[in-house]
C-alpha cells in the first residue's frame, strides 16, 4: 500500500491510502487531511497501522514535529487509533474534540489532556479558522463532531458521503448516489429523527467543499448534496417505522 498527497484546497492536503481487501472487489480509501496553517491541524489519525505510511505522507510536506492540533470526527479505530503516535512524534500536539467525547473517552485514552470545545467554539489556528459542531449520533456515535474551516469553507464531514472504491481526490460531479451505495452496503448510520435536521443544520454552512474520510472529496453545490442527503435519511427512517 502507499498513500497518495493530493492538496484539495490551498494548503489543506488529503493523505488516501487505498485497502483493496476491504469492500472488495472495488477496495476502500482512508485518508486523512490536514490544514497547513500556523498551527498545522490533522484530521482523522487514520489506524495504527497506516501510521507509518501516513506520517511519511504528511513529512513530505511539512516537519511532523510541527503538527499542533489532532481531531476527528468520534472515536474508532479509524478514525483515531494511530492518535498516541502522532501525539509522541509531535510534542507540541494537543488533540481536541467535544465535551462530550474528551468526558466519555478522551480524557482517559489520549496520552495527553485534550482540549474540549464547545459546539460551535472556533479556533484561531493561524491564518485559518476552525469550528468546531457537535453532530451526535451523526453518522453514529454519540460523541460525534465536525470540523468546518471557515476561511476555505471546507466542511471536514468524517463517515458522511462515505463511498466504496478508489476515485480522485476531489470531484464535482455529485457524489450523492455513491455515498447511498455505500450506506446500502454497510447500513453504518444511525437513523434518528435528528440524522436529517442535523445535516440540514450542516447545509447552512454553505460549505464550497466536503472531505470525506473514505472515497472523493466533493466542490460544487455541498448545501444541495447535504439536503439530499438528508432527504435519503429521512425517507429510509420512514420506511423502518412503517414496517415497525
Amino acid at each position: 500500500m502507499e498513500t497518495k498527497v493530493d492538496e484539495i484546497a490551498e494548503r489543506i492536503y488529503r493523505f488516501s491510502t487505498f485497502a483493496p481487501e476491504i469492500a472488495a472487489p472495488a477496495g476502500f480509501t482512508f485518508n486523512q487531511f490536514l490544514i497547513d496553517a500556523d498551527e498545522p491541524f490533522l484530521f482523522h489519525c487514520g489506524p495504527r497501522s497506516l501510521f507509518p505510511l501516513v506520517s511519511k505522507a504528511l513529512g513530505s510536506v511539512m516537519p511532523v514535529e510541527r503538527l499542533r492540533w489532532i481531531s476527528f470526527g468520534h472515536v474508532e479505530a479509524d478514525e483515531c487509533g494511530a492518535m498516541n503516535l502522532w501525539l509522541a512524534a509531535a510534542p507540541r500536539a494537543q488533540v481536541v474534540h467535544g465535551q462530550i467525547a474528551c468526558m466519555v473517552s478522551l480524557n482517559d485514552l489520549a496520552d495527553r489532556p485534550p482540549r474540549a470545545l464547545a459546539d460551535g467554539e472556533t479556533m484561531d489556528i493561524g491564518g485559518r479558522r476552525v469550528r468546531y459542531i457537535d453532530t451526535p449520533h451523526v453518522p453514529h456515535a454519540w460523541e460525534s463532531g465536525l470540523i468546518y474551516e471557515e476561511t476555505t469553507r471546507t466542511l471536514f464531514c468524517g463517515d458522511l458521503f462515505t463511498q466504496i472504491g478508489q476515485g480522485p481526490a476531489l470531484v464535482r460531479e455529485s457524489v450523492l448516489d455513491a455515498a447511498i451505495t455505500a450506506e446500502n452496503a454497510f447500513q453504518a448510520t444511525s437513523l434518528t429523527p435528528a440524522t436529517g435536521s442535523t445535516l440540514r443544520m450542516l447545509a447552512t454552512l454553505e460549505p464550497c467543499r466536503l472531505a470525506a474520510m473514505h472515497g472523493s472529496s466533493y466542490e460544487g453545490d455541498c448545501a444541495g448534496q447535504l439536503s439530499l442527503l438528508a432527504d435519503y435519511y429521512e425517507s429510509a427512517l420512514a420506511a423502518k417505522s412503517q414496517k415497525a
